[in-house]
């Protein structure tokens, strides 16, 4: 970008001169990142309205708690498939048309969960959400990230680390608590968040339509290939990215398809406002803790969030024995919040060091982790309930989870000896 010559100022009163005052061009990107951080919001928040909702959709077609992992999985194989085929193609389409194509997807989800409560129409919305959140999470995270330095040049990522993160770890909770509350007390629970839901969408879409767009379009474009996930940047802290992305999902995966069940069925409390309520605590306190920890070091945020989530999820596995809400709560709110500041640190740490002209492709191959995290250890878990008890079960998703966390920790304080110990040149 090239810098504007002084403009003279004149005598008289006048107001001051455009080159010391902000810049039109400027002020559109900053009102751009606010839509466009409404819109991950929404969509996010989409993402998680039929969770509270899962016992009432095993009532009314009678299925188990298998099922409702593989309902769970349907939205995670959607959200991986997406990643993969198409989470990259904003580096050279274009930021909007992507985010757009996304919010549309999910309008059309919202009409699929409309139309019936049966389980079959319940598995396609939950795919179709999927690869719509697929699109949108890489996509949107890099747009925020562009918006935000053309607003702000000078500017730390502080706020771009703070709202991106928060929109997409926070809106999952939000979604949860809309969805619950909505649902108490209606005689059609089943459809009417889903209205809410559809009109906030096609809200999105207008918002998405007047944001500035970022990446200018190539003459020509590169063949079209699946996503690679490989590593960008320093391969040591790509992998410690990686293996925090992988656990934090892992953990927040488990208290969203989870929570509703044990609230509703082991715990006797059957209202999907208290089911919803759950979620968002889980999720809230992810959202706060990445707030509240900014100021922190990179490295002790990562040290912390491994620690806070280890102890959640002790804390969760004695609750199920103990059957304690109470207890299950804390749990939930402790991991939660460790398990949000893990997932901040791993995507600012991917978005930080990648090249921009490839930070697409390197935000859909973080996310692609991410989910296979929130995917398969839930599948996993699903199967083993199907076949041992329910505290069983949680005692190895737990001990997975946690083995996991350590093998990460062990490659953060090899990196930073290995760092320490080379020559000062």
């Amino acid at each position: 970008m090239g810098t504007s010559l002084p403009v003279p100022q004149h005598l008289g009163g006048r107001r001051a001169p455009a080159a010391n005052r902000p810049s039109a061009t400027a002020r559109r990107y900053g009102v751009g990142f606010w839509l466009v951080a409404g819109s991950l919001l929404i969509g996010m928040a989409f993402s998680t309205a039929p969770t509270p909702l899962y016992p009432l959709y095993a009532r009314h077609d009678h299925f188990a708690a298998l099922m409702v992992t593989v309902v769970f999985a349907m939205y995670g194989v959607g959200v991986i498939v997406s990643l993969l085929l198409v989470g990259h193609i904003s580096d050279w389409l274009g930021r909007k048309p992507v985010l757009f194509a996304a919010t549309a997807l999910n309008l059309v989800a919202a009409l699929f969960f409309l139309v019936s409560p049966r389980l079959a129409v319940l598995l396609v919305g939950r795919l179709i959400n999927g690869v719509s959140i697929g699109m949108m999470t890489a996509t949107a995270t890099a747009h925020l990230h562009e918006l935000h330095f053309r607003h702000r040049p000078a500017a730390s990522p502080a706020r771009f680390e703070v709202v991106s993160t928060a929109t997409n770890i926070g809106g999952l909770g939000v979604g949860a608590l809309v969805s619950g509350f909505v649902a108490q007390d209606l005689t059609q629970p089943l459809r009417v968040p889903y209205l809410v839901f559809a009109v906030l969408l096609a809200l999105s879409m207008v918002a998405i339509g007047l944001s500035p767009e970022t990446v200018s379009r190539r003459v020509r474009r590169p063949s079209w290939r699946p996503q690679r996930v490989r590593v960008h940047g320093d391969p040591a802290t790509y992998v410690i990215a990686a293996g925090s992305a992988f656990c934090s999902l892992a953990v927040l995966g488990l208290f969203a398809s989870l929570s509703p069940g044990f609230v509703g069925g082991t715990l006797h409390h059957s209202s999907p406002a208290l089911a919803g309520a759950t979620v968002f605590l889980v999720f809230g306190a992810a959202a706060a803790s990445q707030i509240g920890t900014e100021p922190m070091d990179r490295a002790l945020r990562t040290a912390a969030g491994i620690v806070a989530t280890m102890a959640g999820l002790v804390l969760a596995a004695v609750s199920m024995a103990e059957v304690s809400l109470a207890l299950f709560l804390l749990g939930a709110a402790v991991a939660g919040a460790g398990a949000g500041v893990l997932f901040k640190s791993a995507i600012s740490s991917v978005a930080s060091m990648a090249a921009p002209a490839s930070r697409g492709e390197a935000l859909a191959g973080i996310f692609t982790i991410a989910y296979l995290g929130l995917t398969v250890p839930v599948v996993g878990m699903g199967v083993a309930l199907d076949h041992t008890a329910t505290t069983t079960a949680i005692n190895w998703y737990v001990a997975t989870v946690i083995a996991l966390l350590a093998a990460t920790t062990a490659l953060i304080v090899t990196t930073h000896r290995a760092g320490s110990e080379q020559p000062v040149s």
